[in-house]
């Protein structure tokens, strides 16, 4: 029952997404804006109030368990896609990417309240994206694209994007075993609770206003990245979390956050360095739809 409640409040807030982008009441810019009111203010204080409490110790295989299964998808790309489709770097990167990169910094923390009842689940793997991998693919993209931005700006992107800060104060404040004065905890828990209730919405307003799907020409990469994120990455996680030793509502959110969709700021940097726009687009529309009934089977099957 827990898990029937807990899915139909993210749909119906999903739902309410989509249904004010249908009258109108959202439209792109509008959809947008609600998603950045959520990255820049409401989710930096979601997770600094979550990571917080986290007990850093315990997350361990968790972290492990996540890093591989991200690795595992992000290599089978890598190498499948270039032997079929002989791919340059730039667009290999940003489908290796989409493979293997989770929307645990939206959606994720949804799911995860909502189905594994427990938002702490899905720390680790935003962790070594936010911190690893995002910086070194951005790197990377530099590099290949030859903008000539180097380390320096792809450094200072790090350290301003709000969600690596707040993860960074939040990870001193559970290493440390700091506290926030009440005058500043307060208003951050407020904000907080604002984060997956627009996340969803934007969500869902996204998904009334995307394009029609497979009109690009890269159905082949789509199909190969989607099976990649969706099927191969959630059995790694299963594997590595099994034989790692663990067990109930750890293994089930690290399964969990395995099954998410690809991550939208995929879509946002292949559109940056104009390499991969079309695969990130619609590998990101398809696993956010299929995603839903996949966790849903791992919550069956685990839960």
């Amino acid at each position: 029952m827990d898990l029937l409640i807990g899915f139909t409040t993210i749909l119906v807030v999903i739902a309410a997404g989509v249904g004010l982008a249908h009258v109108g009441v959202l439209d792109a810019r509008s959809q947008r804006t609600l998603g950045e009111i959520a990255f820049f203010v409401a989710s930096p204080a979601l997770m600094v109030v979550t990571i917080s409490k986290v007990h850093l110790e315990t997350a361990t295989k968790n972290l492990v368990a996540s890093s591989i299964s991200l690795a595992v998808c992000f290599v089978l790309y890598v190498v499948l896609a270039r032997l079929r489709w002989r791919l340059s770097s730039g667009p290999l990167l940003i489908g290796a990417l989409t493979s293997s990169y989770v929307n645990a910094g939206n959606l994720g923390l949804a799911v995860a309240a909502y189905v594994v009842g427990d938002i702490t689940v899905v720390v680790p793997a935003l962790l070594v994206q936010m911190m690893v991998v995002q910086p070194a693919a951005l790197v990377m993209l530099d590099r290949i694209t030859g903008r000539g931005e180097g380390f320096g700006k792809a450094a200072r992107r790090l350290v301003t994007n709000p969600l690596t800060v707040a993860a960074v104060i939040g990870v001193v404040l559970a290493l440390t075993g700091w506290r926030l004065p009440e005058v500043a905890e307060a208003p951050l828990e407020l904000m907080a609770g604002a984060a997956i209730p627009m996340m969803l919405m934007s969500y869902g307003a996204a998904l009334r206003l995307s394009p029609a799907l497979g009109k690009a020409g890269h159905n082949g990469e789509v199909l190969l990245a989607t099976v990649l994120k969706l099927a191969v990455m959630p059995v790694v996680a299963w594997a590595v979390g099994a034989a790692l030793g663990l067990e109930g509502t750890v293994l089930l959110g690290v399964v969990v956050t395995a099954a998410l969709p690809t991550a939208q700021n995929i879509f946002l940097h292949a559109t940056r360095y104009r390499v991969g726009e079309d695969v990130a687009r619609e590998t990101i529309l398809i696993t956010t739809l299929a995603s839903l009934p996949v966790v849903l089977l791992i919550a069956v099957v685990l839960g």
